[in-house]
């Protein structure tokens, strides 16, 4: 993981410089920047490997902005770790939903949260290992968040995305709810296993010729079809 470069949005100049500290600590590259506007400059030409977003933000709410990056195409698979002030679950529910990968409440452990870059980079490292996975006529790519049945391209949620790619590693494999959870968002679960339930019957939807390979498997969870 060396010489890998973390960006960090946050509108407190302690907290970024305490956060940096720690990163370099760990051999880690950072940057941090105290506004929204100052921060999209700087993404336009200098794609980090993974950023640390508050969510409490002069300028421009941190769920507008995890939002805005999720949906574009050239930063949707940049890892995000949610550290902000606002405990409500209904916000971190929000955070996760938007395609966060974890999330971190203040006051923290400056090496908790760095021990969670390390494992948030891990998870996104094995994700962009293989090339894509084609199951079908469905064909997912990993490195760029793309979905393709029959060519045609099908827009999913980053969850969506993340849990098709969750089933798709292992098809035939029965995955429980807690598993698709655990998978999705580790110790950050903060969502009824339900959930899981609304996912996979928007994706089967989206997916459409495609969809009934992703199978209920009755008192257990979901498997994806081995063709």
């Amino acid at each position: 993981m060396g010489n890998k470069k973390i960006f960090v949005l946050d509108d407190e100049p302690d907290i970024c410089e305490l956060v940096c500290l720690h990163l370099k600590k760990n051999g880690f590259l950072s940057q941090y920047f105290l506004s929204a506007s100052d921060f999209f400059d700087a993404i336009e030409s200098n794609l980090p490997d993974l950023i640390i977003l508050d969510l409490m933000l002069p300028d421009i709410d941190g769920l507008e902005i995890c939002r805005r990056l999720k949906t574009d195409e050239q930063r949707a698979n940049i890892p995000i770790i949610m550290l902000t002030a606002k405990s409500d679950e209904m916000d971190r529910i929000i955070g996760l939903e938007l395609g966060a990968d974890d999330y971190v409440t203040k006051p923290f452990s400056p090496r908790e949260l760095v021990a969670r870059v390390k494992a948030v980079l891990r998870r996104s490292e094995k994700e962009t290992e293989k090339s894509y996975i084609t199951i079908g006529k469905l064909r997912i790519d990993p490195n760029c968040y793309e979905v393709l049945v029959e060519d045609k391209k099908i827009d999913l949620t980053p969850t969506e995305f993340k849990i098709l790619l969750i089933l798709a590693k292992r098809p035939g494999w029965v995955f429980s709810r807690d598993q698709l959870l655990e998978s999705l968002w580790g110790s950050q679960k903060a969502v009824i296993d339900r959930t899981i339930d609304v996912h996979i019957k928007n994706l089967r939807e989206k997916l459409g010729v495609s969809g009934n390979i992703i199978k209920s498997v009755r008192g257990v969870g979901y498997k994806l079809e081995k063709m």
